[in-house]
């Protein structure tokens, strides 16, 4: 299966061959900065699945798991589109809201939920976790 998304101005298209890993719906402090103040949902890909033309802007920092976490965007207009661990080079987070089709990846887990606000909703037919679950294989 190939799949696609990109930023809101077009300039960065991204392919995707193949289905996600994991796909995880992120409520740390730092993917609510990132979000505005929702969670983020993220397709996580291995980086061989993932291919993209047009400039992609990153910035590094700590997530509330200690881990260093890349984070890409487009610099025109400022969708966010990658989100990956600096120490784990292998996987590619894809955002669920660059996909051409938002239908295409639906979140499997939700991950940080004892980070997130209040009012937060969570689906409850899907496993939580109140920090980071293990690793990817």
């Amino acid at each position: 299966m190939t799949t696609h998304a990109g930023c809101l101005c077009g300039k960065v298209r991204i392919t995707i061959e193949g289905e996600p890993v994991r796909v995880r719906t992120c409520w740390c402090r730092d993917c609510q900065y990132w979000a505005a103040g929702n969670g983020t949902t993220n397709a996580l890909y291995r980086i061989g699945q993932v291919a993209f033309t047009g400039e992609v802007s990153w910035y590094e920092s700590v997530a509330d798991s200690g881990n260093v976490l890349r984070r890409g965007w487009c610099p025109a207009c400022g969708t966010a589109l990658f989100t990956g661990p600096s120490r784990d080079p292998a996987f590619l987070g894809v955002r669920a809201g660059a996909f051409d089709d938002p239908n295409v990846v639906r979140p499997t887990e939700v991950i940080w939920t004892e980070s997130a606000p209040d009012w937060a909703v969570f689906d409850p037919a899907l496993p939580h976790s109140p920090r980071q679950p293990a690793p990817v294989g």
